[in-house]
C-alpha cells in the first residue's frame, strides 16, 4: 500500500484534542532512551530505502541539509542534537509532540521557528502506510529543508499567516499552499525536476511517481491557482506544482495574502487533475494511474 498521511489533510494539524499533554504548547519529552532496538531498526530500513531512491530525484538543498545534520541510518535522531545544528544554521529547533496538534498550537510553533515532530515511529508492518506523520516523515522529510534559509523563512511566515487565515475563515485556502509546497512540492534544477516536499521525500513510492511517472500533471506554481486546487489525501497527487527556484517562496513570505483571499473567494475550486488553458504546463499527465484506480474501485 502507499504511504498515506490521511490526517495530513490538515497539513500536519490535529483534528481533535485526544491525548492532550500537560503542557499548553503540546510539547513532550522525546524520550530518546526509550526507543527500542526494533524501532531503531524500522528507522534504518526506511532511511536506507529513501537514501537509495533520492539521489538524482531530491533537490540539491535537501541533499545538502541531510549531509549537514546529525542524522544517519543507525538510530532515530536525537531532537536536541538536531536542534543544535538547526539553530546554528537557521534558528530553528525540533520539538517533540505526541502526534497531530491543534491548529493554533501548530502555527504558534512555526511562527517561532519550532518544528513540531511526532516522536513515535511506525510499526514494521506499516512501512508504507500510516495515518498521521511519524518521526520518519517529520524528521527525514522536513528537517533537511529547514537547514535552507529560504525554506526556514517561508515556513515561519506560513505559521504567522496560518493564525491570520484561521481568524479570517480561509485556512482551507492556505492549507493548499502548504500541501503543494512544503509537503508535495517540486522545483526545477538545471538537471531536471527535483523533490523538495517532505511528503514525497519520505515516501518510497511517491518519490519515483512524482518525478518519473507519466500519469500526473506537472504545472508551474501560481499562488491563486494553487489556492483553488483540491488535493489527494488517499493516493498519489494528480498534479504537482513546480517552482522555478526556491526563492519563489520568499515572495510568498512577504506578500499580503488579504487581497489574494478576496480574489479566490469568488473563484470556483478545481479538482486535482484539472489542467487550465492558462496553466504553465511543464508536463501534461496521462492520468492513467488514477483512471485505473477509479475503474478498480467501481468494479
Amino acid at each position: 500500500m502507499l504511504q498515506q498521511l490521511k490526517e495530513a489533510a490538515k497539513h500536519g494539524l490535529a483534528a481533535g484534542t485526544d491525548h492532550q499533554p500537560e503542557r499548553p504548547d503540546w510539547t513532550i519529552d522525546q524520550g530518546w532512551d526509550a526507543y527500542t532496538p526494533e524501532e531503531h531498526a524500522v528507522w534504518k530500513t526506511l532511511f536506507e530505502r529513501q537514501s537509495r531512491l533520492l539521489p538524482g530525484r531530491a533537490c540539491d538543498e535537501f541533499v545538502r541539509g541531510m549531509l549537514d545534520l546529525p542524522i544517519g541510518p543507525e538510530q532515530i535522531p536525537n531532537f536536541e542534537q538536531l536542534s543544535d545544528a538547526l539553530s546554528k544554521r537557521t534558528g530553528w529547533q525540533v520539538v517533540a509532540v505526541p502526534g497531530l496538534v491543534p491548529d493554533d498550537v501548530f502555527f504558534e510553533h512555526l511562527a517561532n521557528r519550532r518544528f513540531p515532530a511526532g516522536h513515535f515511529i511506525r510499526k514494521p508492518h506499516e512501512l508504507d502506510y500510516l495515518e498521521e506523520p511519524d518521526v520518519f516523515h517529520d524528521v527525514f522529510g522536513h528537517v533537511p529543508m529547514l537547514m535552507n534559509p529560504v525554506i526556514a523563512d517561508y515556513i515561519q511566515a506560513y505559521g504567522k499567516g496560518g493564525l491570520r487565515a484561521k481568524h479570517l475563515g480561509v485556512l482551507e485556502k492556505l492549507a493548499r499552499v502548504y500541501w503543494y509546497t512544503v509537503e508535495f512540492g517540486l522545483v526545477k534544477q538545471a538537471d531536471g525536476l527535483r523533490i523538495y516536499g517532505a511528503g514525497i521525500a519520505s515516501s518510497a513510492t511517491e518519490t519515483v511517481f512524482s518525478v518519473e511517472d507519466p500519469s500526473p500533471n506537472r504545472l508551474g506554481f501560481e499562488l491563486e491557482r494553487v489556492m483553488r486546487t483540491h488535493y489527494r489525501i488517499d493516493d498519489f497527487q494528480e498534479t504537482y506544482f513546480v517552482l522555478d527556484n526556491l526563492d519563489q517562496l520568499l515572495d510568498l513570505a512577504h506578500i499580503d495574502f488579504g487581497p489574494v483571499y478576496a480574489r479566490v473567494a469568488n473563484a470556483s475550486d478545481l479538482e486535482p487533475g484539472v489542467v487550465l488553458a492558462s496553466d504553465s504546463v511543464i508536463a501534461r499527465g496521462t492520468g492513467r494511474y488514477h483512471a485505473a484506480r477509479g475503474k478498480k474501485a467501481s468494479e
